[in-house]
């Protein structure tokens, strides 16, 4: 699998570079990972930032009616779920941290920074992903829509895993160092080449390694 990985980041590197994200705040990226939930990433988006426009500081957020928490994300799509899920990570940190913050979470090493993380309601595998990796430059490896379809064309996982368990298996495997602009750009293929509706195989950079473009041929 290492060895696969391996050769998949250079093909991409080699088509689209190696791209680099600024590192974000880890408590703005819990929430902005949330938002990102059953959407597009311009709906999400648009609503972090509708979100933080409505809201000076994520304690004002804290203390807001859910009612106003879902009229400014509603642009992202279930607004009601993502509100209560929104208030209940800052009700739990406000418990817990005694404040609305995780920036200590960048001082602990990955798998303790990831057992913080787990305590938070409705935070599963994919957010604790993002955070680590977004906001910690940890080596976490998020499994998203885009990467979830994409490797199971490749047959790097079984047709039927679901995407906590392609994330299980990848993770580890994932060459060190790489694991940034391995994730980005396999999304920026998955938008643009391995669609889930008329994949675009033939200007495929991956074709050659992977199983679902050879049957295409």
């Amino acid at each position: 699998m290492s060895r696969r990985l391996a050769a998949l980041a250079r093909r991409l590197e080699r088509a689209y570079g190696r791209p680099r994200r600024r590192r974000a705040d880890p408590l703005d990226t819990l929430i902005e990972t949330v938002l990102s939930q059953n959407t597009s990433d311009l709906n999400s988006g648009r609503a972090f930032q509708a979100l933080k426009g409505a809201f000076p500081s994520w304690d004002a957020a804290a203390r807001a009616r859910p009612e106003a928490i879902e009229r400014a994300i509603r642009v992202g799509g279930l607004a009601r779920i993502k509100s209560a899920r929104i208030l209940a990570v800052l009700a739990a940190l406000r418990e817990r941290e005694g404040g609305y913050r995780l920036a200590g979470l960048r001082r602990l090493a990955p798998a303790a920074a990831e057992a913080r993380l787990a305590g938070l309601p409705g935070v599963g595998p994919k957010t604790r992903a993002c955070v680590l990796l977004f906001a910690c430059g940890h080596p976490a490896f998020p499994v998203d829509t885009h990467v979830h379809r994409i490797v199971r064309r490749l047959g790097l996982v079984p047709e039927r895993a679901g995407a906590a368990a392609a994330q299980d298996a990848l993770t580890p495997a994932v060459p060190a160092g790489a694991a940034l602009a391995l994730h980005l750009n396999l999304i920026r293929l998955g938008r643009e080449v391995c669609r889930p509706h008329e994949p675009r195989c033939g200007c495929c950079p991956l074709r050659p390694l992977c199983a679902y473009g050879r049957r295409a041929a």
